[in-house]
């Protein structure tokens, strides 16, 4: 398999999208392979633009193109960076799309952050992250890109409703409180792909993925998500001697995926799936873990031997969000997910070789 790999001058990771703080970038890096082209009909060369491309999403399908992809033909990655342009401009979202003038889209790029930072800033998660997708959907739309995959969450789903969710109830009622902001902008690309596809024919879709964790996440205590969280609170406890205060009960429930394992399915939903309506990327609902079980595994990962503490004073936020993965499973049956704990023990480590440089 020949391989190539164009890049910028490294920039560290910024967990700034497209300005401070708003995405996963770090700077355009193209990767051309030998590859295959079956993407959903189309004929020729693919390039493929992804959005968000040096955060912890970005980063992990860069890894799988590059070691696990096997012989294709002609195909082009590009990840843009935060320095390539502000998605929030129209325009600037345009020249970008003029200066690549891709064939595939994968979308990550957004405005993200944890429990409480989303709490604080509703508005501007949901101001921002609006204009982030329509710039990118309408660019894409513009410049006649064949097919866009974007990222949502599934806090997105309503607070009140039955479980295992599935994608069928993506709008059945509001969701959550503390990020309703996020989540409302993350369910108008659902509508928009809808629209788009009614009224032009578009094939745009969207995966929605549980709980992300691995290398290259945004590590910061105060505005990082759960997992990230705390592997840096015990790996500073550690390092200090102190005990590990973990936020909430404990007792809430999450259904984690690895980002590796994401990459690999990003890259299926790509060359494969061919529906519009979006798909959930996750673990089986018995996969489902406690906050506890996540941080016991942290500790034992990072050997911490010291007091963990529950600081039942911090909101938990939504008890569980249980997703089906039933329409995954119809299409990819025999697909194997890292186990959880060999998960952790390789992101540890690779934050604790990355300390430095990590985003935190």
């Amino acid at each position: 398999m020949t391989f190539s790999l164009r890049s910028c001058s490294h920039s560290a990771h910024n967990a700034s999208a497209l300005t401070p703080d708003l995405c996963h970038h770090g700077n355009t890096r193209a990767v051309s392979q030998c590859m295959g082209n079956k993407m959903n009909g189309s004929v020729g060369p693919m390039r493929v633009l992804v959005t968000g491309g040096s955060g912890l999403v970005g980063r992990a399908i860069e890894r799988v193109v590059k070691e696990e992809s096997g012989e294709r033909e002609e195909e082009e990655w590009i990840f843009l960076s935060s320095k390539d342009a502000n998605l929030m401009s129209a325009e600037e979202t345009r020249a970008v799309f003029e200066r690549h003038r891709p064939t595939h889209v994968i979308h990550l790029a957004a405005m993200v952050g944890g429990l409480f930072r989303n709490m604080r800033q509703n508005l501007d998660f949901w101001r921002n992250n609006v204009f982030i997708n329509d710039n990118v959907l309408q660019a894409a739309h513009d410049f006649d890109v064949v097919k866009v995959v974007s990222c949502l969450s599934t806090c997105i789903f309503p607070d009140k409703t039955t479980y295992p969710i599935d994608e069928s109830m993506i709008h059945n009622g509001p969701p959550h409180e503390t990020n309703f902001g996020y989540a409302y902008a993350k369910r108008m690309i659902d509508v928009q792909n809808r629209a788009l596809f009614q009224q032009y024919g578009r094939r745009y879709t969207a995966v929605i993925p549980t709980n992300v964790f691995g290398p290259h996440d945004n590590y910061n205590i105060e505005d990082g998500h759960v997992l990230p969280g705390l592997i840096h609170k015990t790996y500073l406890a550690k390092k200090e001697g102190t005990p590990l205060q973990v936020w909430g009960s404990g007792r809430a429930l999450r259904q984690f995926i690895y980002s590796l394992d994401l990459a690999r399915l990003f890259l299926w939903v790509l060359r494969e799936y061919d529906e519009v309506e979006p798909i959930i990327l996750s673990v089986g609902e018995e996969d489902e873990l406690s906050i506890k079980f996540a941080a016991d595994a942290v500790v034992e990962a990072l050997g911490f031997e010291g007091d963990v503490i529950y600081d039942t004073s911090k909101a938990d936020g939504q008890f569980k969000k249980t997703a089906s993965n039933a329409k995954l499973r119809k299409y990819l049956p025999d697909f194997k997910f890292t186990p959880f704990r060999a998960a952790i023990k390789e992101t540890c480590d690779w934050f604790v070789a990355n300390y430095d440089s990590a985003r935190k």
